[in-house]
């Protein structure tokens, strides 16, 4: 399906995916929401602004292809649609990245409006999508606050471990940073509890910890552990579609219901 034989119905949500801590499940949150969105007829693009480009690999796009990235969307004026491939999944789309992207922290520095860049690519396709989920990089650079600048929403995904909540405060005082100086719109809008062991009593004290502070943006929904989900990058494709009815698959699925039905509907 081409990126014009559907109209998009409704407002698009602008969801930048965050967390500064490595290995949190940031990507796999953002690739298999964004597919089980995607499988339930929403239009989904995922903006990878991650140099390791893990987003683009899970979702089976090349990124040594030498296609448009989103560091040439940023730094070389390359334009986002010229960016944006499909992936095996209908309705989904991506803007992958590159290793190139590992550079643009320091390229951006003197560029001027270094940090609406992203924001001003988006604004040329929003119309044609439901979702936009962007994957940050684990770091609060100036990648992270063009994500922020663009979005209205931020998803946090929080593993049920030990120091899960280790630098969460660094990434909400940054949050805070980028609504007074650049987009009064941004907030938390979703936390999403990942990683959760049922066999042990710590997942079930790091949620309900996390769930006594951060209240209703706490989805119903928990991610478990689950070795499926950990092999799925390995084909290239959203664990929907590699092991459509592991528990992480159907994890995922009911989440995506979840987001679909609450939280914030933001125009972008």
């Amino acid at each position: 399906m081409s990126l014009h034989e559907v109209t998009q119905s409704g407002p698009c949500r602008v969801i930048a995916v965050a967390n500064q801590k490595g290995g949190v499940g940031k990507t796999t949150t953002t690739v298999n929401l964004s597919a089980c969105l995607a499988e339930i007829g929403h239009r989904v693009l995922v903006v990878d602004l991650d140099p390791q480009a893990n987003a683009t690999t899970g979702l089976g796009i090349d990124p040594f292809s030498g296609g448009v990235s989103t560091y040439d969307v940023l730094l070389q004026n390359g334009t986002m649609r010229e960016s944006i491939v499909a992936t095996k999944v209908k309705n989904l789309w991506v803007s992958p990245s590159t290793l190139d992207l590992a550079g643009a922290e320091i390229e951006l520095v003197p560029a001027f409006s270094r940090e609406r860049r992203l924001d001003a690519a988006l604004s040329t396709v929003y119309s044609e999508f439901d979702y936009v989920f962007v994957d940050c990089p684990p770091s609060l650079g100036l990648l992270t606050v063009n994500a922020m600048a663009a979005a209205r929403e931020v998803m946090v995904p929080i593993q049920c471990e030990y120091y899960a909540l280790e630098g969460l405060g660094q990434l909400m005082r940054n949050i805070d940073l980028v609504r007074n100086s650049l987009n009064s719109d941004l907030e938390i809008s979703l936390i999403v509890l990942v990683m959760y062991d049922g066999r042990t009593k710590l997942s079930a004290q790091v949620a309900s910890e996390i769930r006594s502070y951060f209240g209703d943006k706490v989805c119903h929904q928990i991610i478990p552990r689950n070795i499926r989900l950990a092999e799925a990058p390995s084909y290239g494709a959203p664990v929907t579609v590699t092991h459509p009815r592991s528990r992480g698959a159907l994890a995922y699925r009911e989440l995506a219901k979840e987001v679909a039905s609450g939280a914030l509907a933001r125009v972008g």
